[in-house]
């Protein structure tokens, strides 16, 4: 009976009488396995399936393989023309997945088709996916181990080094062939180590620590226990960390900082020194006025313009506004707008985004309004500022917004402005050369600093002032003449106070003696003083000396009435009494 007849209904006792080769027998032998198994003819016709297969695949004898596994029988072709066996992984059956080997059927040498034989494969996949997994798991640990700054000791319950890691190598100077496999106790008693970490584990079954020196380092060693799921100690992971390293950053930083300190110290010190090189002497109304004003608006968020001739101080007022105001721990960025060109102005005023213009950073660049958020932007010479940069100022004056040059978004910052400037500004609005609603905005709350000239009683205590502070600076002790004092007391300074303070550093330096006399003084200030001298000595020459006496007496009361409010205030500045005061006046009929 051939192969491919279909198998009829077997009993116990169709086997009892049958041989062993029979047809019965031998479908009956194929259907008993677990594994599907097929014969497929040259053509791809299937000459035979067992059960597994006919439950699996729905395929029977008579069934072309291309039209149910079409992929399968790409395989078998190439079985067919090679005639070698193949394996084929992963073939989809109705439930599960198999394995599939093809091998030829030979027949007295020759070539009669292929048997497939289909292995289960769903739990070999899920067993070998979890091998891989479980080998890709081990090989990133590997990984993180060798590849650990911190030394890594791996033993067993026993103390039993079982790996270090090159880390380890290096800071041991070791290879882990020499301790890897030996016991912790010997090789503390060999000395390799005074102490072992992994023994306090093992004995205290606890993380232990422990400062450790080792050819020549510094190290921190951490010993942690490993537990299995019944509470047994199996492995003791030891950390080492050379701390050498970090030791001597500590004290390099430690030198830093104390370093830092010194020059902070050396900075508070020339802070402290330069307030007082600039330290506000008031003894006439005009400037006490001035003082008031300023103090008073340091309280407040109202701009304010200072007003008053080159040199009179008033980034001083700048200053002292923005130290007694809420805002005094923010920042205080001064600008002079006539020292920065006209094409920069707007950019360094409210920034820049990046490719706004050629040499732009590519970053882009916060503006001065937005560097001083929180705090007081001080406009110095602001009479100088262009027009368009006029227009842009005075909408954030309007909003408090900062729009950045190149740039869409506008940010808010909350910016106290403070201006400055020697022009006239009203007169400037008149010739259409500072918009004058911006002059207005600025000129909410103005403040006049008087010239030195303004400020009579002033002249001699700071030119004292400053002539100490620059004898202290240069360690050199220097006194005024009387006729340098009348001097420097009657001199116009037309450079107001920054002319005064480089004409008392110059005196300081440059005179020889210890007094500094007439001779020490510059051209322009000597002149002066030999013309108001002539002025004094020249009178009629009918007029007696008690005569010129009486009538300078009479002129210098008459000015100083008009100067000071009151008898009192007139003697103090004369250096007489009150009572000497009144009884001019009514000598002279000044009452």
């Amino acid at each position: 009976m051939p192969l491919t007849s279909e198998p009829r209904q077997l009993t116990a006792s169709t086997f009892s009488d049958a041989p062993l080769h029979s047809e019965d027998f031998y479908h009956a032998l194929t259907d008993a396995v677990d594994v599907g198994l097929l014969a497929i003819n040259n053509s791809g016709m299937t000459i035979h399936a067992n059960r597994v297969a006919r439950e699996s695949f729905n395929i029977s004898r008579g069934t072309h393989l291309n039209s149910i596994m079409p992929e399968l029988w790409h395989k078998i072709s190439q079985t067919l023309r090679e005639s070698k066996p193949r394996l084929e992984i992963s073939v989809r059956g109705v439930e599960s997945n198999y394995l599939v080997k093809v091998s030829p059927i030979m027949v007295d040498s020759e070539r009669v088709g292929v048997a497939c034989l289909f292995m289960e494969s769903t739990e070999l996949e899920e067993i070998a996916m979890q091998m891989r997994f479980f080998q890709e798991l081990n090989s990133e640990l590997d990984t993180i181990i060798d590849s650990s700054s911190d030394g890594l000791w791996i033993c067993d319950a026993d103390a039993n080094v079982l790996r270090i890691n090159p880390a380890s190598e290096r800071v041991n100077k070791i290879e882990a062939i020499e301790v890897v496999g030996r016991n912790m106790r010997e090789l503390v008693q060999e000395g390799f180590v005074d102490r072992s970490v992994t023994l306090e584990v093992i004995k205290t079954r606890a993380v232990f620590n422990m400062l450790q020196q080792r050819e020549g380092s510094k190290l921190i060693l951490t010993g942690n226990p490993v537990f299995n799921a019944d509470g047994d100690l199996i492995r003791v992971v030891v950390s080492e960390r050379d701390i050498t390293e970090i030791d001597t950053l500590q004290r390099e930083l430690e030198e830093q900082g104390a370093i830092k300190d010194q020059v902070l110290h050396h900075m508070l010190e020339m802070q402290q020194i330069e307030l007082e090189s600039r330290r506000v002497i008031a003894k006439s109304p005009c400037m006490l006025k001035a003082l008031r004003q300023a103090l008073k608006v340091s309280v407040v968020d109202s701009s304010v313009l200072i007003l008053g001739e080159s040199g009179v101080g008033k980034g001083l007022f700048a200053d002292l506004i923005h130290k007694n105001s809420g805002r005094a721990d923010k920042p205080l960025i001064k600008i002079n707008c006539g020292a920065i060109p006209e094409s920069l102005i707007e950019s360094e005023l409210f920034g820049y985004e990046k490719g706004a213009f050629t040499g732009a950073q590519s970053s882009g660049k916060p503006g001065y309004l937005e560097l001083a958020d929180g705090g007081t932007l001080f406009l110095d010479e602001i009479a100088e500022l262009p027009t368009a940069s006029q227009v842009k100022l005075l909408r954030f004056l309007e909003d408090g917004r900062v729009t950045r040059l190149g740039g869409t978004k506008s940010r808010t910052v909350n910016v106290r402005i403070l201006a400055a400037t020697n022009r006239n500004l009203e007169e400037m609005v008149k010739q259409e050369r500072f918009r004058l609603d911006l002059y207005y905005r600025l000129k909410v709350i103005p403040i006049q600093v008087p010239s030195v000239r303004e400020r009579k009683e002033c002249i001699l205590p700071m030119v004292h002032h400053y002539i100490d502070l620059y004898g202290a600076r240069n360690g050199i002790l220097k006194r005024l003449s009387g006729a340098v004092s009348d001097a420097l007391s009657t001199y116009q300074y037309p450079g107001n106070v920054r002319e005064l303070i480089n004409i008392c550093e110059r005196l300081v330096v440059m005179s020889e003696t210890e007094i500094i006399d007439l001779q020490d003084l510059p051209g322009e200030i000597l002149g002066h003083a030999k013309d108001v001298g002539t002025s004094l000595v020249n009178w009629p020459a009918t007029m007696t000396l008690q005569q010129a006496i009486d009538s300078v007496e009479r002129s210098i009361l008459t000015q100083a009435l008009e100067r000071y409010a009151n008898q009192t205030l007139v003697a103090e500045a004369l250096g007489v009494n009150q009572s000497t005061i009144s009884k001019k006046m009514k000598r002279y009929g000044l009452s």
